[in-house]
């Protein structure tokens, strides 16, 4: 798998070679490119909006702007610049998600529920089908989730690219279309916003902490929060964040605060539904064969 955010883009000649013979009509090269990049979407849309049939409705909504405005790119940055501006302009305008909704961006609330979370041993594993390991790490994975929630949009997006994706100041900065000092400053931000929320709270940052994902395991379980017979992260768990993302950016490890980011990144790098198979769908419609003069 190809990381679009590295500094030295490795992605961008192949990319133009694509785009140049899609919007000559060519269905096959689309189809490359989408393939190239619905992951690294997919991946963006599930942190900005928690549950993952959403995240696929967005990763959709995206990739049909992307394939729809494909004739006006001239190649005056690079593709990842242009189609990932999409994807941010897409993602701080959408309309309020039901991730959102339950966690609404306020840490107080979400720790005043956490703590209204009663404390219990672990359910017996003969009750489920799946290993208890698994079901324990869907709760680490969907409170972490919502963790991110807490925070704005604009600070989750930038702590997302920042953070868990390591993209660089530069690198993020284009793709923002803000200053790279303005990136660093609002990465900072989301920084001790997340650090100050997690460092006194959560057991995975200090085992002397408080909150325990096996502890209120069963609670999440009892009230539904977690359905260990449908789980929203760990159906299609191959990859972490850290195995992906090929770049660190060290001299961010460096500061205590990205312990925080090292949890994020050892969550899973989901792969996304074939969106391909979807798009098809739509592209074999007479409307859209007339824009791309699709021809193959």
């Amino acid at each position: 798998m190809v990381n679009p955010f590295v500094e030295i883009n490795k992605t961008d000649a192949a990319d133009k070679e694509l785009i140049a013979e899609a919007v000559k009509g060519n269905q096959a090269s689309l189809e490359k490119l989408i393939y190239r990049h619905q992951a690294w979407i997919f991946n963006i849309a599930l942190r900005m909006v928690f549950y993952p049939q959403e995240a696929e409705d967005v990763t959709q909504e995206v990739l049909i702007k992307i394939i729809t405005k494909l004739s006006s790119f001239r190649g005056d940055s690079s593709f990842r610049t242009w189609a990932y501006r999409i994807v941010v302009n897409h993602v701080l305008n959408m309309k309020k998600s039901k991730g959102e909704k339950v966690h609404a961006d306020n840490f107080g609330k979400y720790w005043q529920d956490i703590e209204n979370t009663p404390d219990n041993e672990l359910p017996h594993q003969s009750d489920y089908s799946v290993e208890m390991n698994t079901i324990v790490n869907e709760v680490k994975v969907s409170c972490m989730t919502g963790m991110l929630l807490c925070l704005n949009r604009e600070q989750r997006l930038v702590y997302v690219l920042g953070v868990i994706f390591q993209v660089t100041d530069k690198v993020a900065a284009e793709i923002l279309d803000i200053t790279r000092e303005n990136y660093r400053k609002k990465l900072s931000r989301a920084r001790k916003d997340m650090f100050n929320f997690m460092h006194d709270k959560c057991g995975l940052m200090d085992k002397n902490n408080p909150c325990k994902c096996d502890k209120k395991t069963k609670a999440l379980i009892d009230c539904g929060y977690v359905n260990p017979d449908k789980m929203l992260f760990n159906i299609s768990y191959v990859h972490s964040v850290e195995s992906v993302i090929e770049l660190k950016t060290r001299q961010l490890d460096e500061i205590i605060e990205d312990r925080c980011g090292e949890l994020f990144r050892e969550n899973p790098f989901q792969d996304p539904p074939d969106f391909v198979a979807n798009l098809r769908k739509m592209l074999e419609q007479k409307e859209f064969r007339e824009i791309f003069n699709f021809t193959n």
